[in-house]
């Protein structure tokens, strides 16, 4: 997830006197409201636990109150701090840092933990409300939605939480994956918007552990449920034959067959994104982009209203990176931004192997930059314990349980999509394959309807068996 800390507020206490509050976003959503003391606080008890070797430099105490310019260096300071500590494998994930977080925002936001009733919802539409604690973390309440739903424990892994916001006329945004430093409840409640929801979905990606899901009734339901939302979104494209043929398979009540059929179909297990905006394959592009089948798919508008589709492959990424910078809303002036005239810009930026010996950068300017990066390293994970022999249910199971901890996002550091380091010094680079084919752009016709779209455009096949422990 992208920290931030764009600015400070002047807060009275109980007693009368002011403070520098210090507001902490995570992808340019306020989080919590803290004072300097307090992350002064956690700063000392990280050392304590993990050794003052592992911790980040810190901004140091003064003895006389701040400047305003001193509080805007110190600003600075404590933001490069939050970014490094959630960014190493070891301190990003541990429970000291998520419980500060998660304590602060709920401090922030002023919520008491107390009994509450939630509604989350499910791919179908229907909600299920479970009773918890104000104060549960993302992990309770997918445990809570489980047990209602009597799904199994080995397969609560395979679903994750997400922040979703549906609009008017049925389009659903994914804003993120719920986190562990979070409280679903105070992040909901929090946005005081009736179109933000709680959604369960599936949390992986190879649609070959689909069996493993399709093998309990629960499970299989929830699938199903998820299917037919994507086909009727649109999200996954049926012709007229197919779409007779799944018809058909709903009437029987034969979901499995009915699953399997669209197994088969153009970008089954996809997430679809919001119209963006790209660098390629020229500046300043309209491009829809989706996630899955271990890529990013683009579907590009060019300047000259022709439209392209085309993929990039993960394997064949070399590295990809975040970054959010402050651009002032257009109100006619140049004034620095501030909280009341500044928007966040979130930019996923990702290297990418065109030919045998071309790399290229692709930009892609999004507010949903944040949850593109989570699907990019959500699929190297799987790759990754597949390629090693490993059990993908042994790391769902472990990722639910809080001990498999992975890097979900960059800021604007490089981080590779195939290594996993706690050496900030190693220079993080993937050599890949060189029997790559090259990139092509193949052009679709304005003809084509979004139901039946065959094309398999600008990405080369990848030989991600030519990737081996000592290529790393």
């Amino acid at each position: 997830m992208h920290f931030s800390i764009p600015e400070t507020e002047v807060c009275t206490g109980e007693n009368g006197s002011t403070f520098v509050a210090y507001n902490i976003h995570v992808n340019g959503v306020l989080h919590c409201r803290v004072r300097y003391s307090q992350l002064l606080s956690l700063h000392e008890q990280i050392k304590k636990e993990y050794g003052s070797n592992v911790v980040p430099a810190f901004p140091p105490k003064k003895i006389f109150t701040l400047t305003p310019a001193e509080v805007e260096q110190r600003r600075e300071q404590l933001e490069k701090y939050m970014q490094a500590v959630r960014q190493d494998p070891l301190l990003g994930s541990s429970e000291l840092f998520n419980c500060f977080l998660r304590k602060a925002q709920q401090e922030t936001q002023q919520i008491p933990t107390e009994e509450a009733a939630l509604d989350i919802c499910l791919s179908n539409g229907q909600k299920v409300t479970v009773n918890i604690l104000t104060s549960d973390q993302t992990e309770d309440v997918l445990d809570a939605v489980a047990t209602k739903l009597d799904v199994p424990e080995d397969l609560v892994g395979y679903f994750s939480l997400f922040l979703v916001r549906e609009s008017v006329d049925g389009g659903l945004t994914f804003v993120r994956k719920l986190q562990e430093f979070e409280l679903p409840y105070v992040s909901i409640t929090s946005l005081q918007n009736s179109e933000f929801h709680i959604l369960l979905r599936k949390s992986y990606w190879d649609m070959a552990y689909d069996g493993d899901v399709m093998d309990n009734r629960i499970g299989l339901n929830l699938l199903y449920a998820q299917t037919v939302a994507d086909i009727e979104r649109g999200w996954i494209l049926v012709n007229k034959e197919q779409h007779k043929q799944l018809k058909s398979l709903q009437e029987k009540g034969s979901k499995k067959e009915f699953i399997h059929l669209g197994q088969t179909l153009k970008y089954y297990g996809y997430i679809k994104f919001d119209p963006c905006v790209t660098d390629f394959p020229e500046k300043g592009c309209q491009v829809i982009v989706s996630a899955g089948n271990n890529e990013l798919n683009f579907h590009v508008k060019l300047p000259n209203d022709q439209m392209k589709e085309g993929s990039f492959k993960v394997t064949r990424m070399r590295c990809w990176r975040v970054t959010s910078s402050q651009v002032p809303v257009s109100n006619g002036t140049t004034n620095p931004c501030n909280s009341a005239k500044c928007d966040v810009k979130l930019e996923l930026a990702f290297e990418y192997l065109m030919s045998k010996d071309r790399l290229q950068w692709v930009t892609i300017t999004s507010q949903q930059a944040i949850m593109m990066s989570i699907c990019l390293q959500s699929m190297v994970d799987e790759l990754m314990v597949k390629k090693s022999g490993g059990s993908i249910k042994k790391m769902l199971k472990k990722r639910h349980n809080g001990t498999y901890h992975r890097s979900d996002s960059q800021q604007t550091v490089k981080s590779p999509p195939l290594v996993d380091t706690q050496d900030p010094n190693r220079e993080q680079i993937v050599k890949l394959s060189t029997k790559l084919s090259s990139v092509s752009l193949r052009g679709i016709s304005a003809s084509n309807s979004s139901n039946d779209i065959s094309g398999n455009d600008f990405h080369g096949n990848y030989a991600f068996e030519g990737i081996g422990d000592d290529d790393l």
